[in-house]
């Protein structure tokens, strides 16, 4: 990924009054995705490993799906021009069929092939009445008038024509797509490697679990939370620990991270206190387009470059950096694994709760989505908002979003809720 390198700082552009030094929302975003530009470097893996990864190459279907004509039900195969208008009529049992052995004659007039679902349509069959239907004595079928012809019959081709592209390039593969692709019988497909992340935090007062605190000191809950979501992700990702608040020391942190990894992301050091040295390394190092967001929580969000690694400089609250993780950093690292990329799940549900918020900015707040008494649903908050409960996010199974332009939220007005989790967990 090769990208200049400017040492200037690029300054955002005015958004509002309440916030005039942060970008709005969508602008941040557009940036990021102007800005990056996917991942070089394909290799082709064994279908098991194909878990997870993109896929650098269309698929086209070798064969058609299902392979030949079938019965999509248990039941009797016979010719439609012999079904009966009325009434009943006795049809002859010459055989059966089965998946995977299917019957070898010819069906004839008045003729009819028991038949199990999967199994391929007899010749001179076209129609499947089902077994309910029938009354058997022997090799005798009585078959009621009433039946449409052609029914019950699954075509060659139906699901997929041979050369049909089946999966797009950019596709995730998830436990659907990796059947699929099981079911064109491949043995392996061609993927985009793996994105290598580097992520560390930085704080004097931060200490790994297992140390001792000294006055003043907590336990760093960032890389814990970063570490879990990137192995979600699917990503080759290094933990460089926690880095003081000096400036050589996290000048050699991005230096070496910027010599193997693709992304950088640090946690901690991008607000505006004294301490904060991560922009004048930044500075010399590498080009940053934006520092600030209009959004709470989360904020001081920095978004750039370092040598030829993009940067993502998140808060060191814990929620910040999971509602940022979520908005942002995410999505933007999908992009740069070659994902196609699509809008967060949204849908708009009614509060049972009052909801504080300020004109100028989107506000990402937690919510837990239930069904009410009648069986609507609807959102209510998890509580207190600040951006260092992190059990907060714990409790919720949503965000509510709140866009930049609006004020309080009155309970019984209706919401734009993100849910933490689709069907499939991905």
């Amino acid at each position: 990924i090769m990208t200049e390198k400017k040492p200037a700082i690029q300054q955002p552009a005015s958004c509002s009054d309440h916030d005039s030094s942060a970008l709005p929302l969508d602008i941040a975003w557009q940036r990021i995705v102007t800005d990056i530009r996917p991942l070089q470097g394909v290799e082709r893996v064994s279908m098991r490993q194909a878990l997870g990864r993109v896929l650098a190459e269309p698929i086209r279907s070798p064969l058609n799906v299902p392979a030949h004509d079938n019965s999509a039900m248990d039941g009797y195969a016979l010719r439609a021009a012999d079904l009966p208008e009325h009434g009943e009529r006795a049809f002859r049992l010459v055989g059966a069929a089965f998946a995977g052995h299917p019957f070898a004659g010819q069906v004839g007039p008045g003729e009819c092939v028991q038949i199990m679902t999967g199994a391929p349509i007899p010749a001179g069959a076209d129609t499947v009445v089902i077994q309910e239907r029938v009354r058997r004595d022997g090799d005798s079928v009585q078959v009621p008038g009433g039946e449409q012809p052609g029914q019950n019959v699954r075509r060659a081709g139906e699901d997929l024509a041979e050369g049909q592209v089946v999966l797009e390039a950019g596709q995730r593969i998830g436990p659907a797509e990796l059947g699929l692709l099981g079911s064109l019988g491949l043995v392996e497909v061609a993927v985009w490697r793996r994105l290598r992340v580097a992520f560390f935090s930085t704080g004097d007062e931060l200490r790994s679990a297992g140390s001792p605190l000294a006055a003043g000191q907590v336990y760093d809950s960032n890389r814990y939370t970063l570490y879990a979501m990137l192995q979600r992700l699917g990503v080759e990702l290094t933990d460089m620990g926690v880095i003081a608040d000096d400036p050589a020391a996290l000048e050699r942190a991005f230096t070496d991270a910027a010599s193997f990894a693709d992304a950088i992301i640090s946690s901690g050091g991008v607000s505006v206190g004294e301490a904060d040295h991560v922009k004048q390394i930044l500075a010399r190092l590498g080009r940053v387009n934006f520092w600030q967001i209009a959004i709470r929580p989360g904020r001081p969000l920095a978004f750039g470059t370092i040598g030829r690694a993009y940067f993502f400089g998140m808060p060191g609250n814990p929620v910040s950096v999971v509602a940022t993780w979520y908005q942002f950093v995410q999505p933007a690292l999908r992009r740069l694994m070659g994902q196609r990329l699509e809008p967060p799940l949204s849908f708009r549900v009614r509060t049972v709760s009052d909801l504080r918020k300020r004109p100028g900015r989107t506000e990402i707040q937690r919510g837990i989505l239930e069904r009410d008494a009648s069986g609507e649903l609807v959102v209510r908050s998890t509580g207190p908002q600040g951006s260092g409960i992190l059990r907060s996010v714990s409790m919720a199974n949503c965000f509510i979003v709140l866009p930049h332009d609006r004020g309080p939220v009155k309970a019984g007005e209706m919401v734009d809720v993100q849910p933490f989790e689709g069907i499939m967990g991905w």
